[in-house]
């Protein structure tokens, strides 16, 4: 089963609360609330992942909104596998992710774009970030 990392909840609950703020300063909002949640979950467990499937209903609809103001794909259009490479210069990602990307559902995304971005070695993260930059 795919897991979601604690950094896509934080920037999901960031996303909320710009979009939705409190209105007295205490309360939150549902999709804000319903994310907060599954954080002090994660936080209390000291888990750094959270299955998919383990979202309840509003963290889940709350969660895809975000994922959906997020870019679809790291591709900055300089891609080495259809060169050879297993692995692409420019964006990081493997061979057969850069294949399967289309069939991919959002949460298998959002874990290759945390490795890619952990890794920070793929050109979109130093030669060609200004030009990924411009793609927003």
């Amino acid at each position: 089963m795919s897991s979601i990392h604690i950094t896509d909840i934080e920037s999901a609950i960031n996303y909320w609360r710009a979009r939705q703020p409190s209105t007295d300063g205490v309360t939150l909002p549902a999709p804000t609330r319903a994310l907060a949640e599954v954080y002090a979950c994660m936080v209390y467990d000291r888990r750094v992942q959270v299955e998919a499937g383990s979202l309840s209903d509003a963290a889940d609809a709350a969660w895809l909104v975000w994922y959906d103001s997020t870019p679809d794909t790291p591709c900055i259009a300089i891609c080495s596998t259809s060169q050879g490479d297993e692995m692409c210069k420019g964006c990081g990602r493997t061979f057969e992710e850069v294949q399967l990307w289309p069939g991919m559902d959002p949460v298998e995304k959002r874990d290759t774009w945390h490795r890619i971005t952990t890794e920070g070695t793929a050109w979109r993260f130093n030669k060609y970030a200004e030009r990924a930059a411009e793609g927003k």
